[in-house]
């Protein structure tokens, strides 16, 4: 099983060796998440993102979840000049 922080937490693991189709999380969209335009020393970089605003590069991918309706890849899509919606880290807290 995959740890908390992971995209993968709610996806099954088919005879300990194969992981399911995935199972998205999901991540409240809360009217107090920040609204955010990605600066260019994180373009293509959610992990540093997250580091900065999390304290970890755990949640890289929480950003293309919450924003789902603008990013596709997680990666690609977090280009600078982007603005983007950032959960709190109380509300990733909530997730399912």
């Amino acid at each position: 099983m995959y740890n908390e922080n992971s995209p993968w937490n709610r996806t099954a693991i088919i005879d300990d060796t194969i992981l399911d189709i995935m199972k998205k999380r999901f991540i409240y969209k809360d009217p107090y998440d920040t609204e955010y335009t990605i600066p260019g020393k994180f373009d293509e970089r959610p992990d540093l993102c997250s580091y900065e605003m999390y304290g970890t590069a755990k949640y890289w991918w929480v950003f293309a979840h919450r924003n789902s309706d603008i990013m596709i890849d997680p990666i690609r899509d977090f280009s600078a000049g982007t603005t983007i919606k950032i959960p709190s880290k109380d509300n990733i807290g909530k997730m399912v």
